[in-house]
């Protein structure tokens, strides 16, 4: 490594050191210059010079407390600055957008689920929609003088996240969308500034959501499964998501299951997401409340509402409906546990209300199916995160990105002097 006018400059060289140092206040907060000296091998001026500036930038504090060390003063304790940044996540989906913002300990400072028809708007009204949203969340009094440092997009479909496009969103009607730049575009020329937006798949950051948050937080190996619509699985394997070679891993949706089945919104018949998606529960579950056209994204939480009521009153044709895309999702999760050996696989979405007639048919089907004995393991549980999973783990991983130098750390005094963005 050649420091200056070599490969790595000390500029870049600085720069990891201090994410290096931001990690580890997260991980031994309240601590210590020396603690962190010690778990980072640094030593203790280059330390000391890299928490002044960490506490510049306002992501670091000092507790006010000491520690008690047996040679030499006490040491102050360090902590990270949570009222000093944010973070925002919003999720698009067929009929709502979901927006959560994070501080930079990840406790959730503002959560909104809105209704929208995101298929009929198309990409450019919906790329409209997503910047205001995003806007007003940035204006919202409980980001108030913080330094708002990404935003983070997740749509149900196929997702280029390094170009930030989504190259597919069957359900949406998308494909070839270039969502980052258009709605950074819209960002700033509504004066909100340079705001960097990351696009990536719904379900991935469900999972990620699911991995640092959720009621299974921390287990290495976990898989989400999206309860819309479509129906997607972000997995993870070893704390890490499974992209795959195109970062497309993941579509169990699309696992074709019947060949002569319902025709799917891919184009195909037979697939999981024609069996067991809402829109295919919705149709057999209340079938005299279905319009006589395709469903828009305002009726879909309706009737899932009256299938889940009529369901729970003991309506036959409800409870059979729900009973059958049970067992439907449980043959097409039986594939995913079979590749993939999760210890556990979270519903989410409306397959959470319906969790009760759906649980028990899945269950069966999987543990029936899936080669390795009691199911290798796996359980199948109802996401506690409801339908703001996706967007939790989008705002989340932004403060990831953040900690492991993939966003710009906030300029020296970036978060006090944070304006609220003007316009409409």
């Amino acid at each position: 490594m050649t420091v200056g006018s070599g490969t790595v400059s000390f500029q870049t060289v600085r720069e990891t050191n201090l994410g290096v140092v931001l990690r580890t206040v997260r991980e031994l907060a309240p601590c210590s210059r020396s603690a962190v000296a010690s778990a980072t091998g640094l030593n203790k001026t280059t330390v000391s010079s890299l928490v002044a500036d960490l506490m510049a930038r306002g992501l670091v504090l000092e507790t006010g407390e000491t520690s008690r060390q047996r040679v030499g003063r006490p040491g102050v304790l360090l902590a990270l600055n949570d009222s000093s940044v944010a973070a925002v996540g919003l999720e698009v989906n067929v009929d709502y957008l979901s927006v959560v913002a994070v501080d930079l300990l990840r406790n959730e400072l503002v959560g909104r689920h809105v209704p929208f028809d995101a298929r009929s708007a198309g990409p450019e009204a919906c790329a409209r929609r997503i910047a205001r949203t995003l806007r007003e969340t940035m204006e919202s009094p409980q980001l108030s003088g913080r330094a708002v440092v990404a935003a983070g997009v997740a749509v149900p479909g196929l997702i280029d996240a390094p170009a930030g496009t989504v190259t597919r969103a069957p359900n949406l009607g998308w494909q070839g969308v270039r969502l980052r730049d258009r709605v950074e575009d819209l960002l700033r020329t509504a004066g909100a500034g340079e705001v960097p937006v990351h696009v990536d798949n719904d379900a991935n950051l469900a999972a990620m959501a699911e991995y640092r948050v959720g009621s299974f937080a921390g287990t290495p190996d976990l898989a989400y499964v999206t309860g819309e619509v479509g129906i997607g699985a972000g997995i993870l394997a070893g704390g890490e998501l499974l992209r795959g070679a195109g970062g497309f891993a993941g579509e169990v949706g699309h696992l074709a299951l019947a060949p002569d089945g319902p025709e799917c919104a891919c184009g195909r018949r037979g697939c999981l997401e024609s069996l067991a998606g809402i829109g295919a529960i919705v149709r057999e579950a209340v079938p005299d409340r279905v319009p006589d056209r395709p469903l828009s994204g305002s009726d879909v939480a309706e009737l899932v509402s009256v299938a889940v009521e009529r369901a729970g009153s003991g309506d036959g044709v409800a409870v059979g409906a729900l009973e059958r895309a049970g067992m439907w999702l449980g043959r097409g999760l039986s594939t995913l546990v079979n590749v993939t050996n999760p210890s556990v696989v979270l519903l989410g979405g409306y397959f959470v209300p319906m969790g009760p007639w759906l649980l028990p048919g899945c269950r069966a089907e999987v543990v029936a199916n899936v080669f390795a004995p009691g199911a290798g393991g796996c359980r199948i549980e109802l996401s506690a995160l409801g339908l703001s999973a996706a967007a939790r783990g989008a705002a989340a991983s932004m403060i990831h990105a953040l900690d492991v130098g993939l966003l710009p750390l906030p300029a020296p005094g970036a978060a006090r002097a944070a304006a609220v963005p003007g316009g409409s």
